[in-house]
């Protein structure tokens, strides 16, 4: 395979691998630190009224359609009610029953929302309706007749219909046709944005009202346990979409933190027989961990997406699989440290799985400990040298008391109140057995001093792996990102074809290209004989 091949292929994977982990981190919105945090607001919908005799029924509409918005979580508090859900037009709404009630009852809604992108914001897309049109008795029909006459001949459009429509009502000085109609709807604004749709049916405008309450950011807006306020909006049909307006100020457009409750059109809150009844909204802005905000959005937009992934595992599995996909960073910089610097170590993987029993007994006492062991071993197995054993009953020989060593390491530890001693039995036995003969061997073939260098090298490579295996940000962006390890891939298929200089063969032979090349003189030439 030529190198051309080669480069184009680890392209390819590091392009596949570059555009999976952006669009991790743009459209799913997975956090890049694992103690990233996102607002989160907790809406929370409390009635209170006053049951009848007999059997009471409570329906309360639900936000379904927010735009903006993602609804993550929500629960539902009514001690024994039962509760029934039912979706229609664009909302859902809830029936609290129960057969028998006395006394006061309290009835909670908690809903949990989490600032959508724009991949997720869901548009108003319902069909118009008319609303039904009024019979307005004398003097009322001629006001409003003349009003809305007015209207449109300062008006263009639907939309401007609308707005110049809602000006005219909310002008502190109106008119006599705006003070007479205002008889009719009061000074609530809700009343207000109904009586307007009204209005707008006379014309063929379809219109509605929704209902929405204005989100703050986590410390600037509403204190837990404050009442928060429901206010109207007006949705404007102008034969192709729907336009938002604020009835109060007439602003086109819906706010960025407007959150849409109820786009039906029907009452918030309606109870069976219709008795004293209260309905207050609290809104409470906080943070919450960005990860596991991420992943419940994924859940309500395509469980599969989570479903397919390392976050479906159980948390036991999740925790193991954090430490197994560092494995490969681990390998990596192995990897950099012989083939690029020309470390020298036991083995190929050797340093790796030492460096992952640092991760249980921390760096500095796990090589004081590797030492330790290690440097008994060899005296053993110099001993054993003299017997003449076989190799298998030799390592077998070896591991007993490496096991041996490791258990009265411990016992010593606890003894001296030294809890990290106790960590000794998690390196990996059988690893150890073989550090200990490979070591020992090359003693024997190489001298004392490259056996020697070798160990360094190991514990050297297993120390740097176990820092970069150990930092928490790169732990939680390959487990949230594994595609990154594809990347780590593609570099290791390019390294593969170096095979020039090491870094320690630089520095070795450093004094060969200091020094100029010796100018040989050229050969002198002999003189011609003379002839007597």
């Amino acid at each position: 395979m030529s190198k051309r091949h080669l480069y184009l292929l680890a392209l390819a994977i590091v392009v596949a691998a570059s555009a999976a982990i952006y669009y991790k981190w743009k459209v799913l919105e997975f956090p890049l630190q694992p103690d990233a945090q996102v607002q989160v607001w907790t809406l929370q919908a409390h009635v209170e009224y006053q049951p009848r005799k007999g059997a009471n029924t409570v329906t309360l509409q639900l936000p379904e359609t927010t735009p903006g918005f993602t609804l993550i979580d929500e629960r539902f508090v009514a001690r024994n009610y039962t509760h029934l859900g039912e979706t229609s037009d664009g909302g859902r709404e809830v029936q609290w029953a129960i057969r028998r009630a006395v006394g006061e009852q309290d009835l909670y809604y908690r809903a949990t929302v989490v600032r959508a992108d724009e991949a997720e914001t869901v548009e108003l897309d319902f069909e118009p309706e008319l609303a039904p049109q009024p019979e307005f008795e004398e003097p009322y029909a001629t006001a409003a007749n003349t009003l809305l006459d007015q209207v449109r001949e300062r008006s263009s459009n639907t939309v401007t219909y609308a707005r110049e429509l809602l000006r005219r009502l909310n002008e502190t000085d109106p008119s006599e046709e705006v003070a007479l109609l205002r008889e009719l709807h009061g000074a609530d604004d809700i009343a207000r944005s109904n009586f307007v749709v009204q209005l707008l049916a006379v014309r063929n405008i379809p219109a509605r009202v929704v209902h929405g309450l204005k989100l703050s950011p986590a410390g600037e807006g509403i204190d837990p346990g404050v009442e928060a306020r429901m206010q109207s909006w007006l949705l404007v049909h102008d034969g192709l979409e729907w336009t938002m307006l604020d009835p109060r100020t007439t602003a086109e457009g819906r706010p960025a933190d407007l959150f849409l409750w109820n786009v039906t059109g029907k009452p918030l809150l309606a109870i069976e027989g219709e008795p004293p009844s209260t309905l207050a909204f609290t809104v409470k802005a906080n943070l919450a961990d960005a990860m596991a905000t991420a992943e419940r959005r994924l859940e309500v937009r395509d469980a599969n997406l989570v479903r397919y992934s390392l976050l479906s595992l159980p948390l036991q599995a999740q925790e193991t699989y954090r430490i197994l996909l560092m494995v490969p960073i681990g390998a990596f910089i192995m990897l950099l440290l012989r083939n690029l610097v020309g470390v020298k170590t036991y083995g190929t993987f050797m340093p790796v799985l030492i460096a992952l029993a640092f991760r249980e007994t921390a760096l500095v006492a796990g090589i004081s400990l590797f030492v330790v062991v290690v440097g008994f071993g060899l005296l053993v197995r110099f001993y054993l040298e003299r017997l003449r054993l076989l190799l298998v009953p030799r390592l077998t020989a070896i591991l007993i008391l490496v096991v041996l060593l490791m258990a009265a390491v411990s016992v010593l530890s606890n003894r001296l109140g030294l809890e990290v001693g106790l960590s000794v039995a998690l390196f990996p036995m059988v690893i150890m057995a073989m550090t200990i003969e490979r070591m020992s061997v090359a003693w024997d073939e190489r001298g004392a001093g490259t056996a020697i260098r070798e160990g360094i090298g190991t514990l050297v490579v297993a120390a740097l792996a176990y820092i970069v295996m150990s930092w928490q940000p790169l732990e939680h962006l390959v487990f949230v990102y594994p595609e990154v390890l594809l990347i780590l891939f593609a570099l290791a298929l390019v390294l593969g074809r170096y095979s020039g200089y090491r870094l320690n063969e630089l520095l070795r032979f450093r004094a060969l290209a200091r020094d100029p090349d010796p100018i040989v003189p050229p050969p002198a030439k002999a003189e011609p004989e003379t002839k007597a």
